[in-house]
């Protein structure tokens, strides 16, 4: 049988001061040791990996240690330390909730409470994934954690602090533990590296811990994985083939054929990432990631936020030199939208080679864009030069007709042009009104057969307005009522269309319409949208004095009843006798 203990084990931190990514809390601990202010009750949350039961253990060990240092550190020469370095201590009692998570267990928890220690001060309980409890096991807890002997300690461990209960979050110091750094992780494997005499690349150790995720014990499982792969000489090759990740080199790549503008390159780079077993939406987020990081390189400021390994780091430096910070914001912006457009698409290879025909055309879209924003101010101000520009009419005093040119929509049965008076501005060769219409005029009879009804009764109300003339076209009440249900029926919202559906609308003198509603709440809801209402009627019937009057009923006879209680009061008015009932046996009105 071999000797092989894995790396998380065997280099697991022993004191507070080893302890990766961790500081704030072991700083806490160790005060509150050399202070004598520990707490009954400790509950330690975080993700996997971050070393929550490595400091339980720690704080178990220092507390009971009979030599503490002045850094407040277990001296490891003690009886008590070396009981608890051996795994004999009678003082820690360790409990895995995942598997003993009954009343039963915490039963037997609370019997061994009460036994003081053999040695040492206190006896410390450290109960790990303690979320696996059930309710009831919770529940018998409660009393011994608020409770507890002076000599006993307990230090809860969990993943999932929101499965546990809020009266036993109430009873303990919670201490948040979080992920770990990619550099202070990196860091740690370069120790156990030069402990176990491997060498490794700092860019490997970087990528090793990316992939761990803030978990120190997976770079430590990545780290063990790497070695049996490559041996004692771990390189970036050997990391980025065993873990199957996208090298850096495609991402520049990428952005090198972005910035030439070269399409097919771009193509063919994604056509071999797709050979080699790579997945598409993972290209998509580490382009996205590259060029985020070439963005925060731009900044000396951010540059921190770079975690990549040192020649990788000059890498960034070089190509983000090169490229300018509105290209990388619309290339993010566009990598962006593949992503979220990815799971929803049928051909998620065609979105991406979309997307980096758009990334590589960056450069020339903009130019286009503004050609076309300005051929359509063109259009739309009639500026559009012909092939022969016309000349400005001089100004002359002469009563001779002047020669003038043929309007573009004139008729060949038109009358001879008259001579048009010379304008205000004479550096201006045309009227100001005809040099702001469009080359199409509507005027044209051929052009008018083209135009919808409804541009034409726009064009009616637009000329009325002008002058003041607006149409007042006599109606009746069977053109009301059909009016008001075609309007009732274009209304998504179903309730209103009941609401101008349950009675009819009844003409008045002086073409003022009364509408009645049961209620007020009908009533606002019906005066929130009268204008469109008003504008609509209006508009259909073709009678601009057309007036909308709500009203609310005031029979009460004829209101129709809606809630319970409005249904009790009726019948009791027809019954009298109910409501005598309901006194009697005092009942409700559901």
């Amino acid at each position: 049988m071999s000797d092989f203990i894995v790396s998380a084990r065997k280099y697991r931190p022993a004191t507070f001061d080893t302890v990766v990514g961790q500081s704030s809390i072991t700083n806490t601990l160790k005060n509150a040791i050399a202070s004598h202010h520990l707490a009954q009750a400790f509950l330690f949350c975080g993700p996997r990996g971050v070393g929550k039961t490595t400091c339980a253990r720690i704080l178990a060990k220092t507390i009971n240690c009979f030599n503490i240092t002045a850094q407040t550190e277990a001296c490891d020469q003690c009886e008590s330390c070396k009981s608890f370095n051996e795994g004999a201590s009678l003082n820690v009692y360790e409990l895995d909730a995942a598997s003993n998570n009954s009343v039963d267990d915490i039963r037997n928890l609370v019997d061994q409470v009460r036994f003081a220690p053999q040695l040492g001060s206190y006896k410390i309980y450290i109960i790990d994934e303690v979320h696996m409890l059930s309710t009831s096991a919770f529940n018998a807890f409660l009393k011994t954690l608020e409770e507890p002997p002076k000599h006993a300690i307990f230090i809860l461990a969990t993943t999932e602090r929101h499965k546990i209960l809020p009266t036993i979050l109430s009873r303990c110091q919670i201490f948040n533990f979080n992920r770990i750094q990619v550099e202070d992780i990196a860091k740690h494997l370069a120790f156990i590296a030069k402990q176990e005499n491997v060498t490794a690349d700092a860019d490997a150790l970087h990528i090793i811990a990316q992939k761990a995720d803030g978990a120190l014990r997976d770079a430590c499982s990545i780290f063990d994985q790497i070695v049996s792969f490559a041996g004692n000489n771990i390189t970036y090759k050997a990391v980025i083939e065993n873990l199957h990740v996208l090298d850096y080199d495609y991402y520049f790549k990428a952005t090198d054929h972005l910035l030439s503008e070269n399409i097919p390159a771009s193509l063919l780079l994604f056509n071999d990432i797709l050979n080699n077993g790579f997945d598409g939406h993972n290209f998509l987020s580490g382009l996205a990631e590259h060029l985020r990081n070439l963005l925060v390189c731009k900044d000396a400021s951010t540059l921190q936020l770079l975690e990549v390994g040192t020649n990788i780091r000059e890498k960034y430096r070089e190509q983000s030199s090169r490229v300018q910070v509105p290209v990388l914001l619309r290339a993010l912006s566009i990598v962006n939208r593949a992503d979220v457009q990815y799971k929803a698409s049928r051909n998620p290879r065609l979105l991406i080679e979309l997307t980096l025909m758009q990334l590589c055309s960056l450069n020339t879209v903009e130019p286009e864009k503004k050609n076309d924003s300005s051929i359509k101010a063109t259009l739309q101000t009639g500026a559009a030069a012909p092939a022969k520009p016309t000349a400005p009419a001089p100004v002359t005093t002469s009563t001779a007709p002047a020669a003038t040119a043929i309007p573009v929509t004139a008729s060949p049965s038109a009358a001879p042009a008259q001579p048009s008076p010379a304008p205000e501005n004479p550096t201006v060769g045309i009227p100001e009104t005809q040099a702001k219409k469009p080359l199409l005029r509507t005027s044209s009879p051929r052009i008018q057969e083209f135009i919808k009804p409804e541009q034409k009764t726009e064009e009616k109300e637009k000329t009325a307005t002008a002058t003041g003339e607006l149409p007042k076209t006599p109606f009746s009440q069977e053109q009301l009522e059909r009016s008001w249900k075609q309007f009732a029926g274009q209304q998504k919202e179903k309730h209103y269309e009941v609401t101008l559906l349950t009675r009819k609308p009844q003409l008045q003198e002086n073409y003022s319409v009364a509408f009645t509603v049961d209620n007020q709440v009908q009533k606002d809801f019906i005066t929130e949208n009268k204008a469109t209402l008003m504008e609509f009627m209006r508009r259909d019937l073709q009678n601009y004095e057309f007036q909308l009057n709500i009203l609310v009923i005031k029979n009460d006879q004829e209101r129709k009843v809606y809630t319970s209680q409005d249904k009790f009061q009726r019948m009791t008015e027809k019954n009298p006798a109910l409501l005598k009932l309901r006194q009697q046996f005092d009942l409700d009105v559901e």
